[in-house]
């Protein structure tokens, strides 16, 4: 198969991973507000849609960060080891997609370029300070979150001490179109980006571009197929998040979106990608804890953490074995 056919099965992988990231991923940015009833369901994902595609264009940050510090060098991957890494973060998405578990498409990610890379290129190939820094960004960034919740849950529950409760749940029953519009702008800033980053190292390791700069074309195929994969709405997952894990209130669920595009459009800054479910997960966790400990199920996100303990190892293997059943077939 010509190199150029290949690249061209890349950008497909990469924009179905990002169509599945979309749709496994609207709950994100509406979990809270559908589950308080601020917003019904349809209008909530196609308010997300439309803030991830504008998002996704805020700027290419992270996606110089996915395409640059995973690897030494473009040149020292090919379009078989791209395919592949986005091949086991794709299956492991859907998998937990059917499940309604909610899983982080990043670390996903991450565990599918490591698995493909080291059995495509080799160990040596790997940027071990780039993915160490990636991978602190994605285990620091949902216990930030999580402190960040109770911390300013803390603060609302103190300056509105006052207010009739009735009255204070309507009121930010109105403000949860904010905090949710946030939310999927900031959801869709840095989610997007790990495609587009994907599809650029593609690029570049096979001489279609001279620098790691994103085409416009890219970020505009990227935002697309995030904002079409949001507009379809993964309402398992949805359930999941709005009321499975604490119960919330539209006080609490305004708190939690609003820590979590903090959290997030901070790290979009940064350069650095996070895992937004993650990230809103330690949100509500840390949002629920502040009423009391026993509010949070516990059980619950303990099922969460096993599913996202074997994100990784999960992704990696998965597209360790595609490589080698692509090396087979086509003499890598």
């Amino acid at each position: 198969m010509p190199d150029l056919t290949l690249l061209y099965v890349v950008v497909f992988f990469a924009l179905a991973f990002d169509f599945i990231n979309g749709f496994h991923d609207t709950a994100n940015a509406i979990a809270t507000s559908v589950s308080t009833r601020a917003l019904r369901p349809q209008h909530a994902v196609m308010l997300a849609a439309v803030l991830n595609f504008a998002g996704a264009l805020y700027s290419t940050g992270v996606a110089k960060t996915i395409g640059g510090d995973l690897v030494k060098a473009a040149s020292m991957v090919n379009q078989q080891v791209i395919i592949s890494a986005l091949f086991g973060a794709i299956v492991w998405n859907l998998i937990t997609w059917w499940f309604g578990i909610p899983s982080s498409s990043s670390h996903a990610l991450v565990g599918g370029v490591l698995g493909a890379v080291s059995v495509g290129a080799g160990f040596e190939a790997i940027n071990l300070v780039g993915v160490e820094k990636i991978i602190l960004s994605l285990v620091l960034s949902p216990i930030i979150a999580m402190a960040g919740g109770y911390i300013l849950m803390i603060a609302m529950m103190w300056i509105f001490r006052r207010h009739e409760p009735g009255k204070l749940n309507t009121g930010f029953r109105k403000m949860q179109l904010l905090s949710a519009s946030m939310m999927s702008f900031s959801h869709g800033s840095n989610d997007a980006q790990k495609a587009m980053g994907i599809i650029t190292l593609a690029l570049l390791s096979s001489g279609q571009i001279p620098t790691l700069e994103v085409p416009m074309w890219v970020k505009l195929s990227c935002a697309t197929a995030m904002a079409f994969g949001t507009s379809i709405g993964g309402w398992k997952i949805i359930k999941t998040m709005g009321g499975k894990i604490f119960k919330l209130e539209p006080i609490t669920g305004f708190a939690a979106d609003l820590n979590s595009s903090l959290v997030i459009f901070l790290a979009t800054n940064l350069h650095l990608p996070v895992s937004t479910t993650h990230v809103v997960t330690g949100s509500i966790m840390g949002v629920g804890s502040s009423k009391r400990l026993s509010a949070v199920h516990w059980g619950v996100a303990q099922q969460m953490l096993f599913a996202w303990l074997l994100t990784i190892p999960f992704s990696a293997i998965t597209s360790a074995l595609m490589y080698k059943f692509l090396a087979l077939f086509m003499h890598v």
